[in-house]
Formats: structure tokens, sequence, C-alpha cells
């Protein structure tokens, strides 16, 4: 008896737990607030810092457009970039962090505000996934930031 007491328990249990709704997802991050911390470089425009920082806008959505695009955009928030880096013809030599602190989703979120709200021409901008950043990441662990600089031109920056 004691045993059909438990069974019968466990079963209205269940069913109570299937009967709820399921938690809520987590809302994805917002690539503008996410964004303010790469403001502080490139500024709120995107617009950069002549000779130090680069501007985001300038071949964002061309590079955006391309696999290998993509993935140098992503691994440039991952790894961080390291050495000269030319721009809209013009050779900028600072040094980007990685940003080791933001997830996958943040990185897509930030990228998708840069793709949207900064670059704003070009071609139109398929959005990137959490999923999209956690293959690139895993594709690029042994690269360091120099070695992602040089991805730039292979991936149609300049």
């Amino acid at each position: 008896m004691a045993r059909l007491s438990l069974a019968i328990g466990v079963l209205t249990g269940a069913a109570l737990l299937s009967s709820l709704p399921a938690p809520a997802a987590s809302p994805a991050p917002n690539g503008a607030t996410t964004y303010a911390r790469c403001a502080a470089c490139h500024t709120a425009t995107g617009k950069g810092v002549p000779g130090a920082y680069p501007p985001l806008g300038a071949d964002f959505r061309k590079m955006a457009a391309k696999p290998a695009g993509r993935r140098y955009l992503a691994l440039a928030v991952i790894k961080g970039l390291n050495g000269p880096l030319t721009v809209e013809g013009k050779t900028y030599r600072g040094v980007m962090p990685a940003q080791a602190g933001l997830d996958d989703a943040a990185i897509a979120g930030v990228l998708n505000h840069v793709g949207t709200a900064i670059a704003t021409s070009g071609p139109p901008l398929r959005a990137f996934t959490a999923a999209e950043v956690a293959a690139t990441r895993a594709s690029g662990s042994n690269l360091t930031g120099a070695d992602v600089v040089k991805l730039h031109v292979q991936a149609g920056g300049g």
C-alpha cells in the first residue's frame, strides 16, 4: 500500500510539474548596452579615433556578408587584435583587448548592434547567432590577436 501511495504521489507531482509553463528563456543580451564597453575606444557612433582606433562602419557589412568576414568579426571580439590594421586606407596600430568576459550571445548581440545601428550601408546584415559565435570561438581557439589581424585582409577588410 505504501508503494502504491508513493507511486501515485510521484505521478501526481510529475503531472503538476508538466502542467506548469516552461521557464522563460533568458532574453538575448542587449547589443547596444554591451556596445557601451566598445564605445570607450570606438566612440558611441563607431567612428573611432583617428590614428588610434578604427571606425567600425567602413567595411563591416561587406565583411559580414561573407563567411571569412563573419569569422574575422567574431574573432576580433573574442581574441582581440594585436598589430597594424588598415581601414579606409589608414593604418591603426592600437591594440584591442580580447573581450573574454562576453559570452557567445553577448558577442552576437554586439555584432548585430554594430551591423544595424552603426554600419548602415552595404549589403543587408544577416544576424549573427550565439551558435555561430560559439562555432567561431571553437575554430579559433588556438589563435592570438596577432593571428586575427592577419585575417582582416583575407576577410575582405581594408
